[in-house]
């Protein structure tokens, strides 16, 4: 449930996000969404490399800072949009710092790094909110509240794309890790929210071609999970199948618009910054869907 106010003008003064990395996810939605306020203001960027971020920065009159401590200094918040291990490395510095996270999934490259992150957001006692993109749509959040009156016995869903196969996307860690650790996160968690919370979780494949993963919920609902970031299609494929005694339930994004997620996610992590009630898509269960991956990853 969103905890932003139902006015649509923004009662606080704008959240100053500085943001860290230059790559194109950067460029495409995270600098624009944070610069477009009325919630938030992007203060500054940084990147290792300067000439990115200023890249990054130049169009939102945004500054670069010239160093990672600048940036904490011009901000009271920080967005990530860097590889797992960048994020899981940097991270514990800004809870430290008392600023809050904007958080990529996955929280780490590994289960250690994602614990680490999780335990400095808890004991500094920041705010924390994960860019799982689809869960600010409003499609998908009527999904989950009609998922929520039904008897699910069994589900099966996808997650396809084949941004893998080159592209501005294909970057060094996703080829490295494939579908699992980048379009796991977004999966396990709309079947987690869907079904039951997922207990136990095992997986076939190579999660740099296809990868099949079979989940045993809470509640005694098994449900199934195709992810691959390397088979060629028009589009990327989103598509979640609820089934059991009633009529089936199905959700499926080929027809939503994700330009609809930037401005609830602006909002909620704004809302939750300035009144320090967070959502609950936080890094607590960031690291609940981490050790699903790890578990994952070891079968």
């Amino acid at each position: 449930m969103s905890t932003a106010p139902p006015s649509d003008i923004w009662p606080y003064e704008p959240v100053r996000v500085g943001l860290v990395g230059a790559g194109p996810w950067a460029r495409a939605m995270h600098a624009r969404m944070l610069a477009a306020g009325p919630e938030t203001a992007l203060s500054a960027v940084w990147a290792r490399r300067p000439e990115a971020a200023a890249e990054v920065a130049g169009p939102y009159g945004a500054p670069v800072a010239a160093s990672f401590e600048e940036l904490l200094d011009r901000c009271e918040a920080v967005a990530f949009a860097v590889p797992p291990a960048v994020q899981a490395a940097l991270a514990p510095r800004v809870a430290a710092a008392g600023r809050a996270l904007l958080l990529e999934k996955p929280l780490g490259a590994d289960l250690d790094a994602a614990n680490a992150v999780a335990e400095a957001v808890a004991h500094h006692g920041v705010i924390s909110q994960l860019v799982l993109t689809k869960r600010y749509h409003p499609a998908t959040r009527a999904f989950l509240a009609e998922a929520a009156t039904r008897e699910v016995t069994g589900a099966r869903s996808c997650y396809l794309h084949g941004a893998f196969l080159g592209g501005e996307f294909a970057t060094s860690w996703r080829l490295e890790h494939g579908a699992l650790l980048d379009l796991g996160p977004h999966l396990l968690d709309l079947l987690d929210s869907a079904v039951a919370p997922i207990v136990s979780v095992r997986a076939t494949g190579d999660p740099r071609r296809w990868t099949e993963l079979t989940c045993e919920h809470e509640n005694g609902a098994v449900s199934q999970a195709s992810l691959s970031g390397a088979v060629r299609l028009p589009r990327a494929r989103t598509r979640v199948e609820l089934f059991g005694p009633g009529e089936e339930l199905v959700y499926d994004t080929a027809d939503i618009d994700h330009e609809e997620c930037w401005p609830v996610l602006r909002r909620e992590f704004a809302t939750a910054v300035r009144t320090g009630k967070g959502t609950g898509i936080d890094a607590a269960h960031g690291l609940h869907l981490q050790k699903l991956l790890d578990q994952a990853a070891r079968t």
